[in-house]
């Protein structure tokens, strides 16, 4: 069966059960596929990356929540009055 891999830097599960630390440098900061038997297992996201997309995923919920909202009802005001 084929796979797609998501990253440009894969592993074995053997080689980074071996020396962790080193697959880990040796991708420069980029996302790790690790493989199990020639098909990606998961992938080893270093934090920095992982933060980013948790950023990223928060955004597009806000901008899910502003879309959503946009389609209410809207109160006209004066600022004077306020």
């Amino acid at each position: 069966m084929t796979a797609r891999i998501l990253t440009e830097v894969a592993a074995s599960i053997t080689e980074l059960k071996a020396n962790p630390m080193k697959v880990v440098s040796s991708a420069h900061g980029e996302a790790i596929a690790v493989l199990n038997r020639n098909e990606p297992a998961f992938y080893c996201v270093p934090a920095e990356a992982f933060e980013m997309l948790m950023d990223k995923l928060e955004d597009i919920e806000l901008l899910s929540l502003v879309e959503e909202r946009r389609k209410e009802a809207t109160v006209s005001v004066n600022i004077d009055d306020l």
